[in-house]
């Protein structure tokens, strides 16, 4: 009888043997998970011969290892997985959701700056007119968990426009859009403050296509003058000045990983969606600092 082959199941007296090799990962993605650099850059520092794995020089970035196994180098010196880091930064309009821009202007990464960082990467992006509330974080399978739409994370945005919504537009976001065959939809959308010729909308995503709110509002023929992402899951915004950070808590991150509570995350409160036609009033009873003055500007 032939001897079973790696990965095979081979049963006896009622058990099951399973031989399994371990899951090898590329050579950018794992400098990437350690928090040494982004895939980007760990690619061109393989073809420009600075990385050995194993002690040998590795200049094709296409090599898959095993993480838990191989001895990385860079420059001589060894790469060991990192601590795990969580970010909130108040991204300012104008920059790039880049690690680097063949442009020179300027990037996130820019706020992180002699701070003693390793590499994190975003959580999902804001386009560079965007602003407000980004994640960042080397623990990718925690990034993942919050970016995948079966988790059900809500993105709350405040959304300046150059009209008066009218009930055909707002039943438009909720039902959905199709642009270029993908349909586009929001969770809610509630009007926080009418002006002369612009108001405010709090539009909740459940998922992140590009530019969505952007699209969905060109489609309905509205100008998004300002756009400011203010919460994601049980997270907000708060009082982090533009262009700083902090460090989530231990129980903020527990609590975005376990997803949406039973009231449904975070939504505009009723009172102030009474008010939000009224002007400001108490639409911005219980918002932070921060959220209180895009309301007013």
């Amino acid at each position: 009888m032939p001897s079973p082959q790696p990965g095979s199941q081979k049963r006896a007296r009622g058990t099951v043997a399973v031989h399994s090799d371990p899951p090898l990962v590329s050579l950018p993605r794992v400098l990437s998970k350690f928090g040494f650099c982004s895939r980007r850059l760990a690619q061109v520092m393989i073809e420009s011969g600075r990385v050995r794995v194993d002690g040998r020089v590795v200049r094709h970035a296409g090599l898959r290892i095993d993480p838990k196994r191989a001895a990385i180098c860079v420059d001589g010196r060894p790469v060991v997985s990192a601590a795990k880091v969580y970010v909130l930064l108040n991204k300012p309009r104008g920059l790039l959701t880049t690690y680097d821009d063949p442009l020179g202007r300027r990037t996130v990464y820019d706020c992180l700056n002699g701070h003693d960082l390793p590499f994190l990467g975003p959580v999902g992006r804001l386009d560079c007119a965007s602003e407000g509330l980004l994640l960042m974080t080397n623990d990718t399978r925690w990034a993942h968990h919050l970016l995948d739409p079966a988790s059900n994370v809500e993105k709350v945005y405040h959304v300046q426009i150059d009209g008066r919504p009218d009930d055909a537009l707002l039943s438009n976001l909720r039902d959905g859009l199709i642009d270029d065959g993908e349909r586009l939809a929001a969770r809610s959308v509630t009007v926080l403050r009418l002006g002369e010729r612009n108001a405010w909308v709090e539009v909740v995503l459940t998922e992140g296509r590009n530019r969505q709110i952007r699209r969905m509002m060109a489609l309905s023929g509205v100008n998004v003058l300002r756009l400011v992402r203010v919460a994601v899951g049980s997270l907000r915004l708060g009082d982090v000045a533009k262009g700083k950070f902090r460090h989530l808590t231990a129980a903020e991150r527990a609590a975005l990983a376990a997803g949406p509570s039973a009231d449904g995350g975070l939504r505009a409160s009723a009172a102030g969606r009474a008010a939000g036609t009224a002007g400001m009033g108490s639409a911005e009873v219980g918002r932070p600092t921060e959220e209180r003055q895009i309301l007013r500007s």
